[in-house]
């Protein structure tokens, strides 16, 4: 694990951003992002922790009929919040089969977008998919001075962990994985009574 790429042509597509603690920013406090492009034009991800009080259904009741159930939008950051995005496991759907990581995509485009919902609609498997508002974006180098002054924390995805059942409890796993093999980074204080 490191906290800044390599080089820097290394992409970090693929990883998670996970919020140091000192970063006080209310879009990413104790955030996690999954990013899904980046490169010298520029970052993007999805925060994959912050579910919305918005249900999908009600979200594209304007365009798809959809049954209710618990399934919500999240919330993927604070650039474009009108604008939707979904991860999903059906790499059928995508021309270039370029997946995130091993076994999710990002929906590249609307027909992409539709099938996927049609998808869940007929309810025909278990496809794995989330819809998110906005997304978090970067300028060229933004990202890196960011990750260089320690806001930020890398780590490699993994399928299971992108489309968590319990996204509230993410951030502190993977904070809890950071700190397991970096001791560079200070637990979290405990009981001030346990020393």
């Amino acid at each position: 694990m490191s906290s800044t790429p390599d080089s820097p042509n290394e992409s970090l597509k693929g990883q998670f951003l996970v919020a140091g603690k000192q970063l006080r920013d209310p879009n990413f406090f104790r955030s996690v992002v999954l990013m899904v492009e980046h490169s010298d034009s520029g970052s993007m991800g999805l925060v994959v922790n912050r579910p919305s009080n918005v249900s999908v259904a009600r979200a594209l009741s304007g365009h798809y009929e959809l049954p209710e159930n618990d399934e919500l939008v999240y919330v993927g950051g604070p650039v474009e919040p009108s604008a939707l995005f979904v991860l999903h496991s059906a790499g059928e759907f995508e021309e270039n089969h370029s997946d995130v990581v091993p076994g999710i995509f990002v929906g590249s485009s609307p027909e992409v977008f539709e099938r996927v919902i049609a998808r869940v609609v007929d309810d025909t498997d278990e496809l794995l998919f989330r819809i998110f508002a906005g997304c978090a974006g970067w300028a060229p180098g933004q990202l890196e001075d960011e990750l260089s002054g320690g806001d930020w924390h890398l780590l490699p995805a993994e399928a299971c962990e992108i489309l968590p059942q319990d996204p509230y409890a993410l951030w502190d796993e993977l904070v809890g994985r950071i700190q397991a093999t970096n001791r560079t980074v200070p637990p979290s204080p405990g009981n001030p009574e346990w020393n």
